[in-house]
């Protein structure tokens, strides 16, 4: 089975929210059935359903992180020697060569993207273009509105 890079803040950020799942939410939600079960005929309980359906959501998301961290390859980018080149996991500060707008972006797992928190997923068509190059290289992006060349101003590992 194929494994999926992940970084070691997302599987972090994953084993926590499992944990909450299964030591908060699990047992409220027990609680929440075995009460409504107190109140008689399910058939007519909208208490009980509700919280079965929220039961259902619930296992299903706790398989979905299971899943996600049995098939996940975890870099740690720290560990990894610096050589100035951009790869899984390092944070990368690029500015466009026509706006000379700087961003800056880690690049993570699809599973961790989030644009809003600069985080950019490995598979983006902007990553696929920084990926390889080094501090001072300039990468082409084709998007849909055409063409936009960013240089890697600096590739930190944190």
């Amino acid at each position: 089975m194929t494994k999926f890079p992940m970084t070691i803040q997302g599987a972090q950020a994953l084993e926590e929210e499992l944990r909450h799942l299964k030591s908060v939410l699990r047992p409220q939600i027990t609680q929440a059935i075995a009460e409504a079960r107190e109140l008689g005929d399910l058939k007519e309980n909208a208490e009980y359903h509700a919280a079965r359906e929220q039961q259902g959501m619930v296992e299903a998301r706790i398989r979905d992180i299971e899943g996600r961290l049995q098939n996940a390859q975890i870099i740690d980018i720290s560990n990894i020697p610096h050589t100035g080149k951009v790869i899984f996991g390092v944070t990368v500060e690029i500015v466009n060569v026509e706006t000379d707008e700087t961003v800056v972006y880690q690049i993570v797992g699809d599973d961790e993207a989030d644009i809003k928190l600069g985080k950019l997923s490995v598979s983006s068509p902007i990553a696929r273009a920084l990926v390889g190059k080094e501090e001072g290289e300039v990468a082409i992006v084709r998007t849909p509105g055409g063409v936009v060349e960013y240089e890697v101003v600096e590739v930190r590992h944190l």
